[in-house]
């Protein structure tokens, strides 16, 4: 092999080195959190006298977290109101709001948490799929489902805009509901056998809620 061929071996293979430890760097910067120049570990030397090398210790990142303003908790109609109307949601909860729509937009706000919790409700529990549109397209649970499919609210209406903040509020957990735990519920005008096994724990306008 000629000089100018090593050379050249040489040169790639250094450059290569190079890059490995700048990969190598980025990769440490990542994993804790630092986007900096600054040094993700902390050199410790060692006692003099000593032949140990250098170790390094992982430094601690402290980032100021966000300030997040508390909601207006003066009564759920209020935390209703103080809700973005164009919040982004992510499909589930987008089936939790249509949920709520379909059951109960015409029950008044305390109504509708209470039917939203009892979609969370069942996420939580392990009877229950763990995700809010398999919950409320599992057959046989809610009447407005149609061969697995949820239908379309009207998006241009008030009902809608407050179906999507209770939602958003039920995911969250921002506001207690008087449902509590339920995990069924009924409206006032059937009486199915299965409610006889039940404990009762709300009766909200035209809903009784089990658990």
């Amino acid at each position: 092999m000629s000089r100018t061929v090593k050379a050249g071996a040489i040169a790639a293979a250094a450059m290569c080195c190079v890059a490995l430890m700048g990969a190598q760097a980025t990769g440490a910067l990542a994993e804790t959190g630092q986007t900096g120049a600054e040094p993700a570990q902390v050199p410790v030397e060692p006692e003099a006298g000593s032949d140990e090398l250098p170790r390094f210790y992982s430094a601690e990142v402290v980032q100021p977290l966000p300030e997040i303003p508390e909601p207006d908790a003066r009564s759920l109609a209020a935390l209703v109101e103080t809700m973005p109307a164009d919040l982004p949601m992510s499909r589930d909860v987008m089936c939790l709001a249509q949920a709520i729509y379909f059951e109960a937009r015409g029950e008044p706000l305390d109504g509708q948490l209470a039917v939203g919790a009892v979609i969370v409700n069942r996420t939580n529990s392990n009877r229950y799929p763990g995700d809010y549109c398999s919950v409320v397209t599992q057959p046989g649970q809610f009447s407005f489902v149609r061969r697995g499919r949820i239908p379309s609210p009207d998006e241009s209406s008030l009902a809608w805009t407050r179906a999507k903040a209770v939602a958003q509020i039920a995911h969250q957990d921002l506001w207690d509901s008087a449902a509590g735990e339920a995990l069924f519920f009924h409206a006032r005008y059937v009486r199915p056998g299965w409610a006889r096994n039940k404990v009762q724990l709300a009766a909200i306008e035209s809903h009784i809620f089990y658990r």
